[in-house]
């Protein structure tokens, strides 16, 4: 049973005043290494970055989509760094995964193009000998894991992580372990594509405990419905709060009273793309980009980079807006939201989950159930999103710069304590 209206927060944001300090920080500095494959068969380019290493070792998935660029993996890349840094904790000693440095790998090329995978595998050898040594890799936009491990295989590669197999106590266990994880399923969806959403639903739930909002019938707008995007629809859906838009590369579908998100689920491709047939007779049909503007106090960007720029923020209602995807919303978007109330909570943490669930469970923080691995990310997330909005909170300035100045703190920790290389 939805809760009445009036119990219900208004879609419009508040308007406190302005952060104190920009919506990111300077620039970092150039990334380790920086490299651009060009392919000999077609022409099209890839990029590998490495921000930093930790012992020798930098963690960072692969995209594939039409127009990636060296700029966005560069940034990618930086985020990884980021993230890595942001679940370290130096007084537990308990902790046996140890931060890793940032990585980003990308190819311009639409994953839906006939010769994307073989385009893939040819990316794959040329950068054989980095991932061997020390870039550790796995799905990210455009592609599935089940899609780098078969390209990868075909490379000549023994595993996408085996850069990190001297690192661990016990390679044999630790590749078992991981494997049983990949191999679990909860109701039809893998544990690998769920535990991202959860971490996702786990920033949003904090943010909602900090405003004191109930999350039942808060409305959330989702763009993409993909491993991301999925996840977190079904993680908040099942938490009480109502998904009343999602977007696909078909347009958005939308219904105020909110959508049958598991029937979207079912009728999804690999691609996040649902079949209109699974639609129900209230669900409506919309242009893409309505998802945007969609009345919620959450959206969920959880398909592309540079999703919410400059020429479309003035559109955004929500409250809200939770950067599932990588990099959607632009610095100069930011600043604006900021300036009229609306808070971005940042990727580098709010889909860091994914990532630190690879090496939870690798470096065996935890076993391959699914219970042990929901209940990890849930606490993690918590803490980690409730840290980041204190400390904004404490600054007078935004998630993002929170979340930076956190990193940047625990970043000269880790390299003393750890080093650059092995």
């Amino acid at each position: 049973m939805n809760p009445p209206a009036s119990a219900i927060p208004s879609a419009s944001p508040a308007s406190p005043a302005p952060p104190a300090v920009p919506a990111r920080p300077a620039s970092p500095a150039a990334p380790l290494i920086s490299l651009t494959w060009t392919d000999q068969v077609t022409g099209r380019q890839g990029y590998l970055v490495v921000d930093r290493l930790v012992r020798g070792v930098a963690s960072g998935g692969l995209r594939m989509r039409a127009g990636c660029s060296l700029e966005e993996v560069t940034g990618l890349a930086r985020g990884m760094t980021m993230k890595e840094a942001l679940h370290f904790d130096a007084d537990d000693p308990t902790a046996r995964y140890v931060p890793l440095g940032g990585a980003k790998g990308g190819i311009d090329c639409d994953p839906r193009d006939p010769g994307a995978y073989g385009l893939l595998v040819r990316y794959l050898r040329a950068t054989r000998p980095y991932i061997e040594s020390f870039w550790t890799t796995g799905e990210d936009l455009g592609l599935t894991q089940e899609t780098v491990d078969r390209a990868a295989a075909e490379a000549g590669l023994v595993s996408t992580v085996q850069a990190v197999h001297p690192l661990l106590d016990d390679e044999r266990a630790a590749r078992r372990r991981l494997a049983d994880a990949f191999a679990t399923e909860v109701d039809g969806i893998g544990l690998d594509a769920l535990v991202g959403g959860c971490g996702v639903a786990e920033s949003v739930l904090t943010a909602l405990d900090r405003a004191g909002v109930a999350p039942e019938g808060t409305r959330v707008a989702v763009q993409g419905l993909g491993t991301m995007g999925g996840a977190t629809a079904r993680f908040l859906s099942r938490a009480g709060l109502r998904i009343v838009a999602v977007a696909d590369v078909k347009g958005t579908i939308a219904h105020p009273d909110g959508l049958d998100v598991e029937a979207l689920l079912a009728a999804r491709d690999a691609y996040g793309t649902v079949d209109r047939a699974a639609l129900r007779p209230g669900d409506r049909e919309l242009p893409g980009d309505a998802w945007l503007c969609a009345d919620a106090e959450v959206l969920v960007p959880a398909a592309v980079s540079y999703a919410v720029d400059t020429g479309n923020q003035a559109a955004v209602k929500a409250r809200w807006i939770v950067e599932a995807a990588n990099m959607p919303v632009t610095p100069e978007a930011e600043e604006l939201l900021a300036r009229r109330g609306v808070t971005v909570l940042p990727d580098v943490v709010v889909n860091s989950a994914t990532n630190a669930w690879w090496w939870w469970t690798l470096f065996g923080d935890i076993g391959p159930g699914a219970d042990e691995s929901f209940a990890h990310t849930r606490r993690a997330m918590r803490a980690l999103a409730g840290r980041m909005l204190a400390r904004a909170e404490t600054d007078g300035t935004t998630p993002r710069a929170a979340a930076h100045a956190m990193a940047a703190e625990r970043l000269p920790v880790i390299a003393e304590r750890y080093g650059w290389y092995r």
